[in-house]
């Protein structure tokens, strides 16, 4: 028997390959977008409330076939040899249309500090030496009206004992240009103790 998402499929007039397809077409544009240099500087000068922050992303263990690993480095624009944030994405597919970036920690991070700049470095570590940040995955979905990725994490599963916080959201938006990202920490009550309150900070795109 068909499963229900493959026989809608069908009833619709769209084979599981064309879906397929069309799944694996979004990861590719969703890593190509994500891949790059950005900063908030733009957003910095408008609004003294954000701050002037330099995001590096790149790929790494391209020789895996199942999934997309990503790099990512994010530090002030006044100390980017001192990194707040280093983490390891694993970007990949989600049922048939959603897709999930699946959050890792680096084991003694500040070894990897600035490995962005040559990711060949990566090559003597393992996936296995990873450690997962449970509850923290991101699941996205391709806007219909202007092909935006769009995602959040779910519920009060991620963690976080920053500055008095018992979980933490993450919620994104990734175009072509700009990746917005807007990330905070609540406490047992439910109150907001750390990140934006007005909205996410805008990464532009660096050339």
């Amino acid at each position: 028997m068909l499963a229900a998402g493959l026989l809608a499929a069908f009833i619709l007039g769209f084979s599981p390959q064309i879906l397929s397809a069309q799944s694996d077409a979004d990861l590719d544009k969703l890593v190509k977008r994500l891949t790059g240099d950005f900063s908030s500087q733009s957003q910095s000068r408008l609004d003294s409330d954000y701050y002037d922050i330099r995001l590096h992303i790149r790929p790494i263990w391209t020789g895996d076939q199942t999934s997309h690993w990503l790099y990512v480095e994010q530090a002030s624009a006044a100390s980017e040899d001192k990194p707040y944030r280093q983490r390891i994405y694993k970007i990949e597919k989600d049922g048939e249309k959603g897709l999930k970036s699946i959050i890792y920690v680096l084991p003694e991070a500040a070894t990897w500090v600035g490995a962005y700049k040559n990711t060949a470095l990566f090559d003597g570590l393992k996936p296995s030496d990873l450690s997962l940040r449970d509850g923290c995955t991101v699941y996205l979905t391709k806007q219909a009206k202007d092909g935006a990725f769009v995602g959040s994490t779910r519920g009060e599963g991620c963690e976080s004992n920053l500055r008095g916080a018992r979980y933490a959201t993450s919620n994104v938006l990734i175009t072509d240009e700009m990746l917005i990202s807007w990330d905070q920490g609540f406490d047992a009550e439910g109150k907001q103790v750390w990140g934006a309150t007005k909205g996410g900070y805008e990464f532009v795109r660096q050339q």
